[in-house]
């Protein structure tokens, strides 16, 4: 099953421990699923990690083993294409990633963008974290 967690699902991996998106990273880990992801997320990551917002937060070197993790266990998609769009254009990505990686889910905990109000992207399911680990862990 190839699976692609929103970036913000995976921030949130790092600053609750206990909740949802932690108990989908762990099991991301002991290769429940596949996890696919491009150099455009990891780099998203890395550039909102180091928001003002998370400087209290985030801990440097968590957030770098976490995208050590990915670029060494996950299936990194070298390009996505732009040819899609979405509500809000900074998501249009995870649309085409999931389009190319053909992608079983989309986890996301976006609300604003309208992403998790489509449902489904062609093949792919689009939940919320709470949703996929009820279905699935």
């Amino acid at each position: 099953m190839r699976v692609i967690l929103d970036s913000n699902i995976l921030l949130s991996v790092l600053i609750s421990p206990h909740a949802p998106p932690h108990r989908i990273y762990q099991a991301w880990q002991k290769d429940v699923f596949e996890l696919v992801t491009c150099f455009e997320q990891i780099e998203e990551i890395r550039r909102a990690s180091r928001y003002p917002k998370f400087k209290n937060i985030l801990q440097p070197h968590r957030v770098g083993l976490m995208l050590n993790n990915m670029q060494k266990k996950a299936t990194v998609i070298d390009s996505v294409p732009d040819s899609y769009e979405a509500a809000d254009p900074n998501d249009a990505w995870l649309l085409a990633l999931a389009d190319e990686a053909q992608a079983h889910y989309l986890v996301t905990g976006d609300k604003r963008a309208g992403i998790l109000s489509l449902g489904k992207a062609g093949q792919t399911q689009i939940v919320r974290a709470s949703a996929f680990c009820d279905r699935l862990l």
